[in-house]
């Protein structure tokens, strides 16, 4: 037994170690753009040049025959047009090579110069080559079997190919071997098959059996005229006219002359097609009421098509309207304004694998689980160990030893996925010792983001496979970012704006920034007017005082009813639709439509917006998070404080797509994903991904406070728009300091306030804030509106203020009397 076990620990070794052994990377042959333009211009002249040679020589290649035989000697007397050169490559490659066919190499040269020029496809260009080739040997084998001698038709290698295989197979053979060629050349290249054969021949058999019948059809009318001289054609003619049509013998006894009718009823029975044609289109002639339908078809395609042919012409005369017409100079940010890190590459540390690998295998022995098989997934900073248990082992005991296995292996925030969903493996997460800088450039320039054609991409980072992360705002259609102090949150934030600078233009998307901070999202000042919007009576884009939030939460619930209103005249269920519909000018601008970009709202502290105006502002955030997803308004919420009263049941249930990066305790962790597993990352940006189905654990892309600043003064350098896009203009239900003189714009809960103030002789907004569930701000103005009406008294300090009116009586008189 003992035995046996040590064979089975060596054999997981030697498996693992298989298993885990980097690929081998090969030298990469790679171009710069400057050496691909110099590489391709050398083609396309050589290729050039090559014609020229080759189609002298067509002509004067005799002359240059006895100058040839002293090549290397310098001479004034070739009459190739490239003189000594053209003539000596001209015999090369014509006399001594492949002869006339040879004209496809210097086209071939040509073809690559402009694909290494133009950086096309080089499978195509190989593709291109080889069957060139094949046709260059199959053209000089065909002209060589028509010489009898070296000539430049087929050249040396098609009259020496062609005396070789006649020697064996003869004349005939090559024939059929040159046959062969060509079938197989069409079979493959051009997809020919011997059914595209056969329905061509049908076609063409088709034809020639129209043109006879069409030829046909002229005679019967001769000889209808002759059948007027006699009755016996007449009662013949009749009698082959009763099975066609039983409703003509009717007519023909009813009415005296029946050549009218019978004229053409011999182009009837020439097919059947034509007689379909004839019985569907006759009843429409002959019935009454069918002329009527087609006018009222007619005219009510007429309205239709007017509508569509007004959007089709100026489609066809000023193109598809353009959004980003007005910045049509802007320019997109480039990789260049990036930092780019030494050590982005992923280091293998093969001892540190084994070691964890031992550690691990050897933690599970102790508790008597044994694994079949055990596999090593590296990331940028953790490390999966995929396991395969014995059979018998329940997952429950193994996801039990989670602190087990931590102490074991010495390392922060290990993470057991038991099972991994989608594979029958268990999963462990093991940090790794020296962790990789995941770049904001190496996410951008992938070909995932480069290539994507989603509406709004954002580009997190990279997962442990090492594969960039990239989804879709406008599919989540809210996301949630949740963490402790100091773990990523505002750099992930950085990364969400920078991905969407990368890839929409001012026109397509805006942005409306809180920063309660002050300090986080300054930087993006410098776009005020490219990419920002706010509310039109406000100086700053970047909202950081809460009174002015609450305004614009509002000010966005009024753009998602005027949306919606516009969506509804437009008959469009989405935003997609809409512009889409715009953008084919199928929209009048003068009826109020135009272009709706996406407005994404970001906010970067919620928790301290919850604290100091609390309902007036969950109230308008779970209004915008449950119908703005369909008008292209997308909320991002990041928050410090996962708790329950600042991440309420209403923002849960409308914020699937969750973000959590490293928390202090599972209570947290299970108030952002449902679950545990946040509080075992080990922070700097490791975060974990769900949008309602699995876990993705994330190293989210660092951007630093350089990168950003480069980016912003790159953009704001550039033409922008006059102003930011401005917002609806909201008006709080006060109107400000003038409530003392306008008393219509006092606050709807002015009385109630008057009468509870009045009711317990204290002026205090405190007071107000308890019994009318009120924010801080709001409360105070109802203050200064008692204020002002001589209810309360003026501010003392931290004193409540003084009650001015005894009783309600009294209160009652004092409001009639204004």
């Amino acid at each position: 037994m003992a035995k046996k076990t040590t064979r089975k620990k060596t054999s997981t070794k030697a498996a693992s170690k298989k298993k885990v052994k980097a690929p081998l990377k090969m030298p990469s042959w790679t171009l710069t753009n400057q050496q691909k333009l110099v590489l391709g211009s050398f083609l396309i002249i050589l290729g050039i040049l090559l014609f020229i040679s080759f189609l002298s020589f067509v002509f004067t290649g005799k002359e240059d025959q006895s100058m040839l035989q002293n090549f290397p000697e310098r001479s004034n007397n070739y009459k190739n047009w490239a003189s000594q050169l053209g003539a000596w490559v001209s015999e090369l490659f014509i006399t001594k090579g492949f002869g006339l066919p040879s004209f496809i190499f210097s086209g071939l040269c040509f073809l690559s110069g402009v694909y290494v020029t133009i950086n096309l496809s080089k499978d195509k260009l190989r593709t291109h080559w080889i069957w060139g080739t094949l046709i260059v040997i199959w053209l000089s084998i065909l002209l060589g079997f028509f010489t009898h001698k070296y000539d430049f038709l087929g050249g040396t290698i098609g009259f020496e190919m062609n005396t070789y295989m006649q020697d064996y197979i003869g004349k005939a053979g090559v024939v059929l071997l040159l046959l062969f060629g060509l079938m197989a050349y069409l079979a493959i290249r051009f997809k020919v098959t011997g059914e595209s054969i056969v329905n061509s021949f049908r076609s063409a058999k088709s034809a020639i059996k129209d043109d006879l019948s069409a030829d046909a059809e002229v005679k019967p009318e001769a000889v209808h005229i002759d059948n007027n001289h006699t009755n016996e054609a007449e009662d013949i003619k009749s009698a082959f006219d009763i099975p066609t049509e039983p409703v003509q013998p009717t007519i023909d006894k009813a009415s005296t002359p029946p050549l009218e009718e019978k004229e053409p009823e011999p182009e009837k029975p020439s097919t059947v097609e034509v007689l379909e044609m004839e019985v569907t289109e006759k009843p429409k002639e002959e019935s009454i009421e069918e002329p009527e339908l087609k006018v009222e078809v007619e005219e009510y395609e007429e309205e239709q098509s007017e509508a569509d042919n007004l959007a089709d012409k100026l489609v066809e005369d000023f193109g598809q309207f353009d959004p980003t017409l007005e910045l049509g100079k802007y320019q997109f940010p480039t990789l260049d304004l990036l930092k780019k890190y030494d050590n982005e590459g992923i280091s293998i540390d093969q001892d540190e694998l084994e070691e964890n690998k031992n550690r691990i295998v050897e933690t599970l022995n102790n508790y008597k689980i044994g694994i079949t098989s055990i596999k090593a997934t590296i990331g940028p900073t953790v490390t999966l160990y995929e396991i395969v248990p014995d059979a018998g082992v329940r997952i429950s005991k193994i996801k039990n030893l989670e602190d087990d296995i931590a102490l074991s292996l010495a390392a922060l925030g290990i993470r057991i996925i038991a099972p991994i969903p989608g594979k029958g493996t268990i999963g462990i997460e093991v940090p790794n010792k020296n962790s990789t800088i995941v770049s904001m450039r190496s996410v951008i320039a992938s070909q995932k983001f480069q290539k994507s054609t989603m509406e709004l991409p954002i580009a997190f980072g990279k997962t442990i496979s090492n594969e960039t992360f990239v989804v879709d705002l406008a599919k989540m259609p809210h996301m949630l970012m949740a963490g402790a102090t100091g773990q990523g949150k505002s750099v992930g934030l950085n990364a969400v704006l920078t991905s969407l600078l990368y890839k929409k233009h001012p026109a397509e998307v805006k942005f409306v920034l809180v920063d309660p901070k002050k300090v986080e999202l300054t930087l993006f000042n410098k776009i005020e007017r490219h990419y920002l919007a706010k509310l039109p009576d406000s100086e700053d884009a970047i909202i950081t005082d809460n009174a002015k939030v609450i305004n614009t939460l509002n000010s966005l619930c009024i753009e998602m009813d005027n949306r919606y209103e516009m969506l509804k005249n437009a008959f469009c269920r989405n935003i997609a639709e809409y512009n889409t519909k715009f953008k084919a000018r199928k929209l009048n601008p003068n009826d109020g439509h135009a272009f709706l970009p996406y407005i994404v709202l970001v906010v970067d502290e919620f928790a301290d917006l919850i604290m100091t105006a609390g309902k007036e502002v969950e109230t308008p955030i779970a209004r915008l998070a449950q119908l703005a997803r369909a008008i292209g308004i997308h909320l991002i919420i990041a928050t410090q404080r996962p708790s329950v009263n600042v991440i309420t049941g209403i923002i849960k249930a409308n914020f699937p797509a969750r973000i959590a990066f490293r928390v202090t305790s599972k209570i947290d962790s299970r108030t952002i994903l449902d679950g545990s597993g946040a509080d075992q990352l080990i922070g700097r940006g490791d975060m974990l991904y769900t949008q309602g189905n699995e876990l993705i654990r994330i190293q989210c892309a660092f951007v630093d406070t350089p990168e950003v600043e480069k980016i912003t003064e790159f953009i704001g350098s550039q033409k922008a728009y006059p102003d930011a896009h401005l917002l609806p203009e909201y008006v709080g239900e006060d109107g400000g300091t003038n409530l003392d003189i306008d008393i219509s714009d006092r606050d709807k809960l002015f009385r109630e306030a008057a009468e509870l103030i009045v009711t317990a002789q204290q002026g205090s907004a405190s007071l107000l804030q308890r019994k009318l569930k009120l924010g801080y701000n709001r409360a105070g103005r109802i203050i200064d509106q008692l204020e002002a009406a001589g209810i309360v008294g003026n501010f003392e300090g931290s004193k409540a203020r003084q009650v001015l009116v005894p009783d309600l009586v009294a209160l009652d008189q004092l409001l009639e009397n204004e």
